[in-house]
């Protein structure tokens, strides 16, 4: 029986960041982030995810003026095996700051709103092959 998070990754940076993961540079932090995942399809799916949210929110917190500490983003989700057609994708986020919880809510709000893969996932797309050659 599922535990309701199948297929799950997790980013985190900063105050969040864990010692153990595959550590990988990133932009907007010093040390990188740890991803925490395995590697299948399902999983790196979900890791686009996940990596696009902890992104917007440090692209979006330093838009807004607003000190980051650390994030976490974990996403998971299911998919119908006869199809590999997902189930749809959650995900939830943990903000370390020491900005009020109002103007964190409002953080993620905003990245909910503009993050890049989420929004491709919400509207879905094509994927075809390329001609070789």
């Amino acid at each position: 029986m599922s535990d309701g998070r199948d297929y799950e990754a997790v980013v985190s940076a900063g105050s969040l960041r864990p010692a153990n993961g595959i550590a990988m540079p990133h932009r907007w932090t010093t040390h990188g982030v740890v991803v925490e995942t395995e590697f299948t399809g399902a999983h790196l799916y979900h890791l686009a995810a996940a990596g696009c949210i902890l992104n917007d929110v440090y692209r979006e917190a330093e838009r807004l003026g607003l000190p980051i500490d650390g994030v976490r983003v974990a996403a998971f989700g299911g998919f119908d095996t006869s199809t590999w057609m997902s189930t749809g994708v959650v995900y939830e986020v943990e903000v370390a700051s020491p900005a009020s919880a109002a103007e964190v809510a409002e953080l993620v709000r905003v990245v909910d709103e503009v993050a890049e893969i989420p929004q491709a996932l919400r509207s879905a797309t094509t994927v075809r092959r390329a001609a070789s050659g």
